[in-house]
């Protein structure tokens, strides 16, 4: 990390307002931080080339893409950066799902302010932060053996699918939007149904009601 507390910070989300709160939560923190806000995957690697950053406190979801290889990317451009996922995405369903990928912390764009600077400071201080929630839930995945969500066996494209099926989306509407042949979404159902031991649809729902409820 950087001398003192000249820390650089990138903080990529395409909202506005999220990049100027947490701007200031920064400042707040580190009086003599530099940040750097970009509002597109482009805009980032662009910071990313030129800069030497700390801390990038990174959306997922953009206007010009939303994979999770982007954290592959980043670490080839900048291996020893620290990355925080800050995302609106279910944490029970996508921490480890990204943290697995090369992140090193995860926050939910639900928590507090308190929480957020509570995330910056461990992230700066130790390199990694998760909230108690994902930490019991690796512990006890642990002593039992089995994974922390039975979602995780689910690839990335094949989680895409399944929540387009959980949100009511037919298969012709599922190949449209994935850009992927009526056969292939056929598979990925089968493949999602025999990973997750479910015979229908009522089922599947079941499973992601039940991981989303465990976080209210």
């Amino acid at each position: 990390m950087s001398a003192s507390n000249n820390y650089s910070f990138l903080i990529a989300d395409d909202h506005v307002v999220v990049r100027q709160g947490v701007g200031m939560i920064i400042k707040e923190l580190f009086m003599s931080a530099t940040v750097y806000k970009a509002a597109t995957f482009t805009d980032t690697f662009k910071i990313l080339k030129e800069v030497k950053i700390d801390l990038l406190i990174l959306d997922v979801n953009f206007p010009d893409g939303n994979s999770i290889n982007i954290l592959a990317e980043i670490k080839a451009i900048q291996p020893d950066i620290k990355i925080l996922i800050f995302s609106a995405l279910e944490e029970n369903i996508y921490a480890m799902r990204y943290l697995n990928a090369g992140a090193s912390g995860y926050l939910t764009k639900e928590s507090s302010e308190d929480e957020m600077k509570l995330a910056i400071n461990s992230m700066i201080s130790y390199g990694k932060y998760i909230t108690q929630n994902i930490k019991d839930k690796i512990l006890d995945s642990y002593i039992s053996k089995k994974p922390t969500n039975p979602l995780e066996a689910l690839s990335n494209r094949e989680m895409e699918v399944a929540l387009l099926f959980v949100k009511g989306y037919g298969n012709l509407e599922i190949l449209e939007l994935l850009k992927i042949k009526k056969t292939t979404v056929s598979t990925y159902k089968n493949r999602i149904f025999e990973k997750l031991e479910v015979d229908n649809l009522a089922e599947l729902i079941k499973i992601f009601q039940l991981y989303h409820d465990e976080t209210t």
